[in-house]
């Protein structure tokens, strides 16, 4: 009897430990039932954004994005048109006529020059150039064959930029000064004159044309200048037509 009564006390604390965990378990039951949300579930939830007002919301953030580019891009002409010199070199191509009765030769050139923009986008252009080739003036006595020409040339003048882009840059220009001729350094000690070139000697001559440029970065550019040239040999007016092409350097800051 002793003994069952030691047994029976010793049950109770198992079937109280089984009372106070049993709703415990059935707290844990239904919080297994229930999904978890987070916090921005639960504010999406409650707050659903209507069509039009998300549109708005775009097209806001697409109006920021257009402003900051086109910022940008201004900032980028500024760099880039705010340098006061450029310096410029390359080469091209000439049609010539090197005799009155001579037919047109192909001569290509070498080009160099400078431009200082004092006034904005009016400046002031010091270009000099050479020119070189073949004339052909057919069979004769004094068996001169293809012979050897070159002109030099040094000219000044305006150029004014009137389109400033990111990319693209346009300008005009008109140069007058000093040309050179050596028309007898390929006649064997003849005078030029005797096989239909022109004497050697120095002529007025003036250019006109237009360059545009493409920008590489704000002090780097490729340019392409078809131009006129005017010049006056032996007392015959030459219309040569060409261009020169190069590369552009800007330094400077006005």
């Amino acid at each position: 009897m002793f003994f069952g009564k030691r047994k029976g006390y010793r049950a109770y604390p198992v079937l109280a430990l089984a009372l106070a965990m049993a709703p415990m378990a059935g707290w844990a039951q239904s919080s297994t039932d229930q999904p978890l949300q987070s916090p921005d579930q639960q504010t999406n939830s409650q707050q659903t954004i209507p069509p039009s007002q998300r549109s708005e919301v775009l097209r806001q953030a697409q109006q920021r994005v257009m402003a900051r580019r086109k910022l940008r891009i201004q900032q980028i002409i500024r760099d880039t048109y705010s340098r006061q010199y450029e310096f410029y070199a390359g080469g091209g191509y000439t049609r010539f006529r090197p005799g009155s009765y001579l037919q047109h030769n192909s001569e290509a050139n070498w080009n160099v020059g400078i431009t200082d923009y004092k006034w904005g986008n009016l400046g002031v252009t010091a270009d000099f150039r050479g020119y070189y080739g073949t004339a052909f003036v057919g069979v004769n006595q004094f068996q001169v064959f293809k012979p050897s020409i070159s002109q030099y040339t040094f000219m000044a003048g305006p150029q004014y930029r009137f389109f400033e882009g990111q990319h693209w840059g346009w300008s005009a220009f008109g140069l007058a000064g000093l040309g050179h001729g050596n028309f007898g350094t390929g006649t064997n000690g003849f005078d030029p004159t005797t096989v239909g070139l022109y004497p050697n000697g120095d002529t007025f001559q003036f250019a006109v044309g237009a360059s545009v440029d493409y920008n590489i970065t704000p002090t780097l550019a490729m340019r392409l200048s078809p131009n006129y040239m005017y010049t006056r040999y032996g007392s015959d007016t030459q219309n040569n037509l060409g261009w020169n092409a190069g590369m552009v350097y800007r330094f400077g800051h006005r």
